[in-house]
C-alpha cells in the first residue's frame, strides 16, 4: 500500500494512487506532525503578527486584522479568489492536484489543522476531484486560483466531479456523510499558497510522455524495418563512443525490439563483404536522418524527461507554501517557496522535447509518403489504384498541421513573466499555463505519432513483410491492426485516426 506522508512519495506511487485508484495511507507520524504544527502555530501566534495569519495577503500584508475576523479572513481568501475561467481540468489531471498538495500538507510544516488533511485524504478515497478551469493563477504566490477552487469544495461549497458527472460538493458530501473543514488560523492561505495544481499537471504530463516516447520507439524500430535499414544505425558499438547514457539505452532498446528480425541488414554481409562496382550504387549507403540519427534525436528526449521526473517528484515532497510554521525549530519562516519556477521550466523544456519527437514523427511519415524518398512503397502508402484511390495523402496534412501547432506552442512561457498584484508579485513563473500548454503538446504528439503507426501498418501490408519482422515488431503489428484495419479504398479517415490514438494513449507499450 502506498504510504503519503511517510518520507518520500515516489513518481510510480503517485501514479498508483492517481491513475489506478491504488488505496492509500497517511502515517500516524505525519499526523502527529500535522497536529504538532497546529499546536504550536496556535500558541506561536498569540501576540506576535504573522503574515497570512492577523495580516492581510500580498501586497495588503501590512495591515493588522483583529483577533476575532482571522476566522472569517481565511474564508474571504478562499471565495475571493475563486476567479479561474477557461475549460475545466480534466479529473485526472485535478485528481493529482489533490494528491500534490495532500502530500505537502501532511509534511507538518503548514500549521493547518489536521481535518484538512483528513478530508483531503477523504477526496482520494472516494474519488472526489475539484472543479478547477484551466485559467487563473500565474504560479508565483503557486496556483493561487485553482487551489482556490479545490479550498472552496473543502469548506463545502463549488462543485466537484463525482460518479462521472459534476455536482453540487455539498450534494456530495450529504451522500457520503462529509463534513466541511472549518477555519481555524492557517486554513485558506496554506490551501491555496503552493504548487500542487501546477506539479499534479506536471506528473501526469509526464506520465503521458513516458508512455508516447515508448510507442515512438517502436514506431522507429518498425521503421528501421520497413525501410530495411542498416545495423550500425542503431548498433552499441556505434553509440557507445558517444558518451551520452540516454542515446546508448535508445541504442540498446532498439537492438532489442529489433533481435530476430530479417529485415534490417548487416552492414558487413551487404555491403563489407560485397564487391561494389564504380559508378552509381543501386542501395543506399546510410539511411536519412530522420531514420540513421534515432538514438542521437530521441536521447536529449529521454534525458529531459528523466530530468523532470526528479524535479517535479521532489516538488511535491517540498513545502511549497507560505510561511514555513517550523514546530522543531519553534519558528515561523517567512519565504518564497510558493514561486513555480522549478516546474515551469521543467513543463518548457518537457514540450520543447515532445515538440522535437513530434517534428521526428512527422519527418519519418513524410518518407513513408514520399515513393521518391523511400523508393519503395507507392505515394501516401497507397494500396488501392494510384490516381483513382488517394491512401493517407490526407491524413498527412492532419500530421503537418499538428506538428506546426507545437513547433508554435513549444516557445518557453517561463520567460512571460508580468509584475501584477500592485507589483508585489514582480516576477512570476506561469508555472500552471506552462503546465496546459505542454499537456496540450502531448495531446498533439499522440495524434502524429497516431498517424504515423497507420502509415507503417499500410507500409507492412504492402510489401507482404509481416513474416519478417522481429516477433517484438510483429507482435506490435498485429496489435494494432486489430485497432485499425488494413483500407484500400477511399473512406473518412478521422475515425481510424482517434482510435489509434485513443489506443496508444490508453494503452502502455514496453520497450
Amino acid at each position: 500500500m502506498t504510504i503519503v506522508g511517510g518520507g518520500y512519495l515516489g513518481f510510480n506511487d503517485f501514479l498508483d494512487v492517481v491513475v489506478n485508484g491504488a488505496s492509500f495511507k497517511l502515517t500516524d507520524e505525519a499526523l502527529e506532525r500535522v497536529q504538532e504544527s497546529y499546536d504550536f502555530l496556535k500558541e506561536f501566534s498569540k501576540n506576535r503578527t504573522i503574515y497570512g495569519i492577523n495580516t492581510g495577503f500580498g501586497p495588503m500584508a501590512r495591515y493588522k486584522i483583529e483577533d476575532h475576523d482571522v476566522e472569517q479572513l481565511q474564508l474571504n481568501l478562499i471565495r475571493s479568489h475563486v476567479a479561474g475561467t477557461g475549460k475545466i481540468l480534466p479529473e485526472l489531471y485535478s485528481r493529482a492536484s489533490v494528491l500534490a498538495r495532500l502530500n505537502t500538507v501532511a509534511l507538518g510544516y503548514s500549521g493547518v489543522h489536521p481535518e484538512v488533511v483528513d478530508l483531503l485524504a477523504a477526496f482520494l478515497n472516494n474519488r472526489i476531484s475539484p472543479v478547477i478551469p484551466e485559467h487563473g493563477g500565474v504560479g508565483a504566490s503557486g496556483d493561487l486560483v485553482q487551489l482556490a477552487h479545490l479550498a472552496l469544495n473543502l469548506i463545502g461549497e463549488g462543485k466537484v466531479h463525482y460518479n462521472g458527472k459534476i455536482q453540487l460538493t455539498a450534494d456530495v458530501f450529504k451522500q457520503l456523510d462529509l463534513k466541511p473543514i472549518s477555519m481555524h488560523l492557517r486554513e485558506g492561505l496554506s490551501l491555496i499558497n503552493g504548487t500542487s495544481v501546477m506539479s499534479g499537471i506536471g506528473l501526469i504530463n509526464l506520465f503521458r510522455s513516458k508512455r508516447l516516447f515508448n510507442w515512438m520507439m517502436m514506431s522507429c524500430a518498425m521503421l528501421m524495418e520497413v525501410v530495411e535499414c542498416y545495423d550500425d544505425h542503431y548498433s552499441i558499438q556505434t553509440n557507445r563512443v558517444k558518451l551520452h547514457p540516454a542515446q546508448n539505452s535508445i541504442a540498446t532498446k532498439l537492438t532489442r525490439i529489433l533481435k530476430g528480425s530479417s529485415m534490417v541488414k548487416s552492414r558487413k554481409k551487404n555491403m563489407y563483404d560485397k564487391v561494389v562496382p564504380l559508378g552509381f550504387i543501386e542501395e543506399k549507403v546510410q539511411e536519412f536522418y530522420s531514420i540513421r540519427c534515432v538514438p542521437q534525436v530521441l536521447g536529449p528526449v529521454l534525458d529531459a524527461l528523466d530530468f523532470s521526473e526528479k524535479v517535479l517528484v521532489d516538488e511535491v515532497n517540498s513545502v511549497n507554501d507560505n510561511p514555513v510554521v517550523d514546530a522543531n525549530e519553534k519558528f515561523v519562516y517567512h519565504g518564497g517557496n510558493f514561486h513555480g519556477d522549478y516546474v515551469s521550466f521543467e513543463m518548457d523544456k518537457m514540450k520543447i522535447a515532445i515538440t522535437k519527437m513530434t517534428m521526428l514523427a512527422e519527418r519519418q511519415l513524410n518518407y513513408l509518403m514520399n515513393p521518391k524518398l523511400n523508393e519503395k512503397l507507392p505515394p501516401f502508402v497507397n494500396l488501392g489504384r494510384v490516381g483513382f484511390n488517394y491512401g493517407m495523402q490526407a491524413v498527412q496534412f492532419t500530421a503537418v498541421s499538428t506538428t506546426a501547432e507545437n513547433q508554435t506552442l513549444c516557445f518557453p512561457n517561463c520567460v512571460h513573466s508580468i509584475p501584477n498584484n500592485n507589483d508585489n508579485q514582480d516576477v512570476v513563473s506561469m508555472g500552471t499555463n506552462s503546465a496546459n500548454i505542454t499537456r496540450t503538446v502531448i495531446e498533439n504528439a499522440y495524434e502524429v505519432i497516431a498517424i504515423e503507426l497507420m502509415a507503417l501498418l499500410q507500409s507492412v501490408d504492402y510489401l507482404k513483410c509481416r513474416d519478417r519482422m522481429s516477433p517484438a515488431t510483429m507482435a506490435i503489428y498485429d496489435e494494432l491492426r486489430a485497432v485499425v484495419p488494413v483500407f484500400k479504398e477511399d473512406t473518412p479517415k478521422d475515425e481510424a485516426v482517434r482510435n489509434m490514438k485513443e489506443y496508444i494513449y490508453n494503452r502502455d507499450c514496453e520497450v
